[in-house]
């Protein structure tokens, strides 16, 4: 358990943000039986179904009235269209495909919940249910994000752009347990969210049914050619957005072996296919780069990367480029991994870890040799 957190204790108040899901919720139940005053707060992200949504708020309002505590709504519509609405339309209008997690969690989750905090009620520190840990380290004077002890719920990967003044203010109540026990304790403390559904990773998905439906209604779909790396042609697609670097199913296409979509080519609306072997890469380019648990290192670091969330951390070097602000501080780095990976996807985010200890991370910008 942190030291952050076992020293925040007793009566002190705490903006939890509630989603209306099982975890959420557990968290909140945690803090409120440990003797925090708890505050729930619930974010309006958009309209219609979902667990982040109308359905969300019900449920989140359902557990602040059993637990007793004050429960308020904040709109923030206007923030999530524009900082991830309008942010993935744009990255999937020109091939590339956006991870919108990290910059809900840093513009749209976070930040704002912390400020509304802070401004409108007074307090300065918030929880979350998600499956992260933080720690201070003495030695630094940094607070560090680690990994959740369960490794198959932990979602410090799309915490990687949150920031040292976040970081000092958060607690995640359920970093230290397995998913199993947070079911456990749901039921223990009699929550009505105890045996709901696990909510899908992307709200929007949820919202809308799937990534496509959601794009569909924002892109207008064009057809246009499948072809190799030479340029021939092996089929027809119906939508450059419709596709991810890596992808095999749903091409539509009988070849003689399987095929992998290697390259999107938005301008001129081509999707590019090739071999497995096609999809390796030996390294990419990394920009907007936070670093989270150290300071801005100067020379190349011997790291593990994760690439998609649901991918293996593997061991990499990540080297440091001369940003190009005025104070020379890097902003971009180049990762080199230590064996070729397949399907290193631009708009996806990169980050590196030593062991437990999440360094930092940032979004690929393109694949390098």
């Amino acid at each position: 358990m942190s030291q952050h957190f076992q020293s925040s204790r007793f009566m002190k108040n705490v903006v939890v943000g509630l989603s209306g899901g099982v975890d959420s919720s557990t968290a909140a139940a945690i803090l409120h039986h440990q003797g925090y005053a708890v505050i729930g707060l619930t974010l309006w992200l958009m309209k219609g179904k979902g667990q982040c949504c109308s359905e969300g708020m019900v449920d989140a309002a359902k557990l602040c009235e059993q637990l007793g505590v004050p429960h308020h709504i904040v709109d923030i519509r206007d923030a999530f269209q524009e900082n991830i609405v309008d942010y993935l339309v744009s990255g999937y209008s020109t091939g590339i495909t956006p991870l919108p997690c990290s910059q809900c969690n840093k513009a749209v989750k976070f930040g704002p919940m912390l400020r509304y905090a802070r401004q409108e009620l007074g307090v300065d520190l918030i929880a979350t249910g998600h499956y992260a840990r933080t720690r201070y380290d003495e030695t630094t004077g940094r607070y560090q994000l680690l990994r959740a002890v369960d490794r198959n719920k932990d979602q410090s990967y799309f915490l990687y752009d949150l920031s040292q003044d976040i970081l000092e203010h958060v607690l995640f109540p359920l970093g230290e347990q397995p998913k199993t026990e947070t079911r456990r304790a749901a039921a223990e403390f009699g929550l009505h969210t105890a045996d709901k559904p696990e909510s899908q990773d992307l709200c929007l998905v949820e919202a809308n049914g799937s990534m496509r439906a959601f794009l569909d209604k924002y892109l207008t779909p064009q057809k246009g050619d499948i072809v190799d790396q030479s340029g021939n042609v092996l089929g027809q697609h119906d939508g450059v957005h419709h596709y991810t670097i890596g992808q095999r199913k749903g091409l539509g296409i009988a070849h003689s072996e399987p095929l992998y979509v290697v390259a999107l080519d938005a301008q001129q609306n081509r999707v590019i296919v090739g071999d497995r072997t096609a999809t390796l890469s030996g390294g990419c380019t990394i920009q907007r780069v936070n670093w989270v648990s150290i300071a801005n290192p100067t020379a190349p670091i011997s790291a593990q990367v994760q690439i998609r969330y649901r991918s293996a951390a593997v061991p990499a070097t990540v080297i440091p480029l001369k940003g190009d602000d005025p104070s020379g501080l890097p902003h971009r780095v180049r990762i080199v991994f230590e064996n070729l990976q397949s399907s290193v996807t631009p708009g996806q985010a990169a980050v590196w870890y030593d062991d437990d200890v999440l360094l930092g991370g940032g979004i690929i910008e393109q694949q390098v040799d």
